[in-house]
C-alpha cells in the first residue's frame, strides 16, 4: 500500500491513498461457482448481450440495425458494422449499406458509427461517426450522409474541423440539413452541399440551438432545434450564459503542466443563464423572439414544438423554484404568447411531459389527484382525464391517436416492477398487455401504428430478453437476444437469493426493500449488514429488474458471507402517489437519512441473524451523500460507510437540482444547513471511505476537499481516494473500474469483517 499526505497525532491519522492493493478471499478466484472482482469487472464474463442502434421503419413492418460484418479468414471480428433491414414477421434480413460501402472513400476502415436517422422516403441516410463526449452523452462528432441507393458517402459540415457538428437531422423533405456547428445554425442543401449560416451571434458565451451544462443535465435538453413542418423556419433555444459563475476543473495527470477545463456551472442560489426560444427562417435572418414572460434567467424552458399544422409553437416554461409550470401558445410570426395551462404543486412539477401530439389536442400528465395520471388537453385548454384511480402512469410508451389507444407504463400493486397497459384516450378500464406469467420489468419500443413492439423483459435476477412481440395480443414474434451464453454462466454459479419484502419503519410507513444472502447461509449463524442506498428523488434502489455489474458485485459479496440490503424511503421516485414521492419537499437528507436508519433498525430487529455491531452503509452521487448522513448522523448504528461522489454541501450543487427540492438558499438557509452531510461531520464515530472523481463535472471534487477540511478539523480519522481526472461514472481509464470496486471490497473485509 503506497500512502501521501500522512497526517498523525496521538488520536488520529488521515490517509490520502494514490494506490491500493487490498486483499480479498483467496479462495474465492479458485472455486467456479463463485463470484470475483476479475470475472465482473476485467474478464466481463458476466455482461449482459445488447442489441445495437435500432430504429423502426418511418413505412412500417421492418425495422433497421446496426450489425457486425462477421469474422475475417483468421477468425477475428472484422471492422465497422453493416447497416442492416430486417423485415419484422419473417425476420428475412437486407444488408442496406455493408461496412465496406460505409468506408469513406481514401480510407482503410469503415466509419465507426454510433447512431442513424433515415430520410422520409428512405433513401437517405444521416450517420453519426467519430463521435465525442459532451457531458453526459456522446453528442459531437462527424456527420456523414449515406444514398442507399447509390451506395455513395458525402460528409456533411464542409471544411468545419473533425467532430464538431451537432445533432444534425433532416428537413421535412428531406431536401436539406440542419446542424449546430461553433453554437450557431446551418442549413444545408443536399442538392449542391452548400451551407447557410443561419445564425450568427454564437459564441462561447451564447449558444443556439445546443444547452448549457445545468440545463442538458437536468432538463436533458441537448438538441435544442426544432424544423418547421413544412420546412422554412427553424424554432431554437438560446442560452447566454455571460454572467454564469465559470467552474474549473484541474486536470494533473495528463502532462508536465495542469490542464484546465472551465465551464459555466451554476450552484444553488447563483445566477442561471439568460434562456429564450426564437424563431428564424431556414435561410437565415431576423429571428422573433417568443415573448416569454418575466425575467430570462429567473425561469426554465423545458419543451418547445410546432404544432402539427406548424401555425402554432407550444411551449412550457418553470418558474426558477419549479412549482409552477405553465403551458403556453405563441405565434411564431409575431412572437406572442398566451397561457393555456398552469400545473402547480406546493412541493415540485415534475418535468415528465415531453410534447406528445393526439391529433389537435396533447397529452399531459399530472399529479393534481395525488396519483399521477394521463390527461388530454386542447389547445384552448380544456383538460380531460383519460386515467383514473389510485396508480400511478410511471411514463407514456406511445400514444396512437389513429386508433385511440394509449400506452403507458404502470405497476399499481407492486413499485418495484413496470408492465404495459393501454387505455382508450376516451377513458374507461386500463388493459394490462404485458403477460402475467412475467414478473419484474418490461419496457417496450413501439411502432408508429402500435402492431409491433421490441419488448425487454428482465428481473432481479434474471438477464434481459429482448423480442419482438405484436400488440395488443403481445405474442412474441421472434427473440432478438436470449442472453443464453449469460444464462448459462449463471447456472454455474452459486447465487445467491434476493428477496423482496417490506419494512415498516413506523407510524404507518412502509418501504419496499430487497435482501441478497448467500445460497448457504446459515440462519445461526452472526453476519455483517451492508445497506446500498441512494435516497433521494433522482432514482430507486429497490428494482425488480436487471442491473448489471452493480448487482453481481452485490451477489459476490453475498457469496462471501454479507447480507446486502436496500430500502426505497419516501422521497424516491417509485409509483407510489404523489405524498410518497413528494414528501422529501425541503427536508433532503434529514427525512430520508431518519428513514433509512429506521429501516436499517427494523431489518436489525427482524432478522436476528444480522450483527448490529456490524452494519455498514455505500452510495454513489446522491448515495454517496445519503451514506455520509448516515455515519455522521447515526455513528451508534453504523460502523462503516463507503461514499463515492458524494455532494458534503448542498450549496455546492447546481441550481435546478437543489432548487427544485430544497427551495433557495438564501430563503432556506437553515434546511441547507441541516440537509448537508458535512454540517454533522462530528458525529463520524465509525470508519469512513470517500471516492472521487477529480474530474468530476457533474458533483465536483471541490465538496469533497471541503469535507476533508471539516474533518480534520474536527479530528477525525478517515479514508479518502481520488481518482485522477475521472468524471461522475468514475469507469473511464485503464483498470479504473476494477480498482475502484477491488478497493471498495477491500475495505468491507478490512472494517466490516466477515466471520
Amino acid at each position: 500500500m503506497l500512502l501521501t499526505g500522512i497526517f498523525m497525532n496521538h488520536r488520529m491519522f488521515f490517509l490520502l491513498l494514490a494506490a491500493i492493493h487490498w486483499s480479498t478471499p483467496a479462495q474465492a478466484a479458485a472455486d467456479p461457482t463463485q463470484l470475483t472482482l476479475a470475472s465482473i469487472f476485467t474478464a466481463e464474463e458476466f455482461k449482459d448481450e445488447k442489441i445495437e442502434a435500432m430504429q423502426w421503419s418511418k413505412k412500417g413492418g421492418y425495422y433497421f440495425t446496426l450489425e457486425s460484418p462477421g469474422k475475417d479468414k483468421e477468425g477475428k471480428d472484422k471492422e465497422g458494422k453493416n447497416l442492416v433491414r430486417y423485415d419484422a414477421a419473417t425476420g428475412s434480413q437486407t444488408i442496406i449499406a455493408s461496412a465496406q460501402v460505409l468506408t469513406p472513400k481514401g480510407e482503410k476502415k469503415p466509419l465507426s458509427v454510433d447512431s442513424f436517422e433515415f430520410s422520409k422516403d428512405e433513401s437517405l441516410v444521416l450517420l453519426f461517426a467519430n463521435t465525442q463526449k459532451v457531458w453526459r452523452k456522446n453528442t459531437r462528432g462527424d456527420y456523414w450522409l449515406l444514398h442507399v441507393a447509390k451506395g455513395t458517402l458525402r460528409k456533411l459540415g464542409g471544411d468545419a474541423a473533425p467532430a464538431s457538428l451537432m445533432f444534425a437531422k433532416f428537413s421535412p423533405d428531406g431536401s436539406r440539413v440542419a446542424y449546430v456547428h461553433e453554437n450557431n445554425l446551418h442549413v444545408q442543401s443536399l442538392a449542391d452541399m452548400k451551407i447557410s449560416k443561419v445564425t450568427a451571434d454564437g459564441s462561447s458565451t451564447l449558444l443556439n440551438g445546443g444547452s448549457d451544462w445545468v440545463n442538458e443535465e437536468e432538463l436533458e435538453l441537448r438538441d435544442c432545434f426544432r424544423w418547421s413542418p413544412d420546412g422554412e423556419r427553424l424554432l431554437f433555444w438560446q442560452f447566454n450564459t455571460q454572467d454564469v459563475k465559470r467552474f474549473t476543473l484541474v486536470n494533473q495527470a495528463d502532462g508536465r503542466y495542469p490542464s484546465l477545463t472551465t465551464f459555466p456551472y451554476p450552484k444553488a442560489g447563483e445566477k442561471n443563464s439568460a434562456t429564450r426560444l426564437g424563431v428564424v427562417s431556414a435561410a437565415g435572418g431576423e429571428v422573433t423572439w417568443l415573448a416569454v414572460p418575466g425575467d430570462p434567467r429567473e425561469h426554465y424552458l423545458p419543451h418547445a414544438e410546432w404544432t402539427l399544422d406548424g401555425k402554432t409553437v407550444l411551449l412550457q416554461q418553470f418558474n426558477r423554484l419549479q412549482n409552477r409550470l405553465h403551458v403556453m401558445r405563441a405565434d411564431p410570426a409575431t412572437g406572442s404568447t398566451q397561457i393555456i395551462l398552469t400545473e402547480k404543486d406546493e412541493a415540485w412539477v415534475d418535468n415528465v411531459n415531453k410534447i406528445r401530439w393526439i391529433g389537435d389536442d396533447f397529452l399531459w400528465l399530472s399529479e393534481r389527484s395525488g396519483w399521477r395520471h394521463a390527461y388530454r388537453v386542447t389547445m384552448a385548454g380544456v383538460v380531460t382525464p383519460v386515467t383514473k384511480g389510485e396508480f400511478d402512469v410511471i411514463n407514456v410508451k406511445h400514444a396512437d391517436a389513429k386508433s385511440g389507444w394509449l400506452y403507458f407504463s404502470a405497476s399499481p400493486s407492486n413499485a418495484t416492477q413496470r408492465y404495459l397497459y393501454r387505455i382508450s384516450l376516451k377513458g374507461g378500464e386500463p388493459q394490462r398487455l404485458s403477460p402475467a406469467d412475467q414478473p419484474g420489468t418490461h419496457s417496450y419500443d413501439i411502432t408508429e401504428d402500435a402492431q409491433l413492439a421490441v419488448h425487454t423483459h428482465s428481473s432481479a435476477v434474471s438477464p434481459p430478453v429482448i423480442q419482438l412481440v405484436s400488440l395488443p395480443d403481445h405474442k412474441t414474434i421472434r427473440v432478438l437476444e436470449s442472453q443464453s451464453k449469460l444464462r448459462e454462466k449463471l447456472a454455474a454459479l452459486k447465487l445467491p437469493k434476493v428477496e423482496f419484502l417490506r419494512v415498516d419503519i413506523g407510524n404507518g410507513i412502509s418501504c419496499d426493500a430487497l435482501c441478497i444472502t448467500a445460497q448457504d447461509f446459515d440462519k445461526s449463524r452472526k453476519y455483517p449488514l451492508l445497506m446500498h442506498v441512494y435516497g433521494e428523488p433522482a432514482g430507486q434502489t429497490v428494482r425488480d429488474a436487471w442491473s448489471g455489474q452493480g448487482a453481481l458485485w452485490h451477489w459476490m459479496l453475498a457469496q462471501q458471507g454479507y447480507v446486502v440490503a436496500s430500502v426505497d424511503t419516501r422521497g424516491t421516485p417509485g409509483p407510489r402517489g404523489r405524498d410518497w414521492r413528494k414528501s422529501i419537499h425541503l427536508k433532503l437528507g434529514i427525512l430520508n437519512s431518519k428513514e433509512e436508519a429506521a429501516a436499517t433498525k427494523a431489518l436489525l430487529e427482524r432478522f436476528t441473524f444480522l450483527d448490529r455491531q456490524r452494519v455498514g452503509i455505500w452510495g454513489w452521487s446522491g448515495g454517496g451523500s445519503s451514506s455520509l448522513d448516515a455515519i455522521f448522523r447515526y455513528p451508534d448504528l453504523y460502523q462503516t460507510a463507503m461514499a463515492v461522489a458524494p455532494v458534503p454541501d448542498r450549496q455546492l450543487y447546481d441550481s435546478i437540482y437543489e432548487e427544485r427540492y430544497m427551495g433557495l438558499p438564501k430563503d432556506k438557509t437553515e434546511g441547507y444547513r441541516l440537509g448537508s452531510p458535512i454540517t454533522h461531520a462530528a458525529g463520524l464515530k465509525g470508519n469512513l471511505l470517500i471516492v472521487h472523481g477529480t474530474g468530476d463535472d457533474n458533483v465536483h471534487y471541490q465538496g469533497t476537499e471541503k469535507l476533508i477540511n471539516e474533518l480534520v478539523a474536527q479530528n477525525k480519522r478517515f479514508t479518502v481516494m481520488p481518482y485522477p481526472n475521472r468524471d461522475h461514472a468514475i469507469n473511464t481509464g485503464n483498470g479504473t473500474q476494477r480498482h475502484l470496486y477491488e478497493l471498495m471490497t477491500g475495505y468491507l473485509h478490512q472494517n466490516l469483517p466477515v466471520n
